[in-house]
């Protein structure tokens, strides 16, 4: 044998013993915590990125947690000098653009109410109408705006709760991860709030249980209302029959009307929205349990492609 023939086999000897090293993909499950709320991420690749996955978490929530004092929009709730970041700029155009095209039914600058009724990071649970009148002076969302990365209040008492948003684009976010690295097989849920791609073990499309809206706010009680086949969408779902409390023998829920100033009362329990991406998703979900069905279908037409499930 010749010695380029000896080399030419000591090199394809080498590149089999390379490529037979080669981590194997398999799927891997990331489970934690991120605004209050619990995250099950499973993914196809060739190693756990749980550690990366929750360092972006972790960033994402310095920019939108209202619960965290060192935050962005804690401090311009707290009216502290601080440039806000692409993330927060994201989010709160999406939430101004579903405002104006709810007239306001939809608004972040809410979060006051949200506290006075007891749901918020300072919570007070002590809602009279003139507390609640006084509150609505400085609630809107053409009181805030952006002047490049400057946060301008028309009142210092305007306060934002990105809840309603937040959540589904932190999903969108660790999808936004996912791609970059060329992951295909992947399924993100934080809080509810879902997006997934590819698929799943089995090699089928994400298969998501949607549960039917029965009151209790524990989460232990669930019953299956359908099954829907996910590829490469989201999901979001607002309801008002797991977060709620009793105040003096009335239910209050949690979705708060910014127009009147009290917990939404409409011919809605759940709403689940379908769409490419999870922000988007999650914000017209909320924004239709605070419409109603006649006025969610109308702003489900604005977005091509948009689906839903109003219950």
């Amino acid at each position: 044998m010749c010695m380029a023939t000896v080399r030419f086999c000591c090199s394809l000897a080498l590149l089999l013993t390379l490529v037979s090293c080669r981590p194997s993909e398999k799927y891997y499950l990331t489970e934690g915590e991120i605004f209050k709320t619990t995250a099950h991420i499973k993914y196809r690749y060739s190693k756990d990125l749980g550690n990366e996955i929750y360092a972006r978490l972790d960033s994402f929530d310095l920019s939108l947690n209202p619960f965290n004092s060192q935050s962005i929009i804690y401090k311009v709730n707290h009216n502290e000098p601080v440039a806000v970041d692409d993330w927060f700029i994201t989010v709160f155009n999406k939430a101004q653009e579903i405002a104006a095209l709810t007239n306001g039914a939809y608004d972040i600058t809410c979060a006051p109410l949200i506290s006075l009724w007891g749901f918020g990071p300072d919570s007070l649970i002590a809602p009279t109408p003139h507390s609640i009148d006084s509150i609505r002076q400085f609630v809107g969302y053409q009181k805030i705006w952006l002047d490049g990365r400057q946060v301008i209040k028309a009142d210092p008492r305007v306060q934002l709760n990105a809840s309603s948003i937040a959540k589904g684009y932190a999903v969108d976010l660790v999808a936004e991860l996912f791609e970059n690295k060329g992951i295909k097989n992947y399924m993100v849920e934080i809080g509810g709030e879902i997006h997934a791609h590819g698929h799943n073990p089995a090699g089928n499309d994400w298969q998501i249980e949607v549960s039917k809206p029965v009151d209790d706010s524990t989460g232990v009680a669930q019953e299956r209302m359908q099954v829907i086949s996910l590829h490469n969408r989201s999901v979001a779902t607002s309801g008002n029959y797991r977060n709620y409390h009793i105040r003096d023998g009335k239910k209050v829920v949690h979705t708060i009307n910014p127009l009147t100033g009290y917990p939404v009362q409409t011919d809605l329990l759940s709403v689940s929205i379908l769409y490419p991406d999870c922000m988007t998703a999650d914000a017209v979900a909320t924004a239709c349990m605070v419409t109603g069905s006649e006025n969610a279908k109308k702003l489900i037409a604005h977005f091509p492609g948009m689906e839903s499930l109003l219950n």
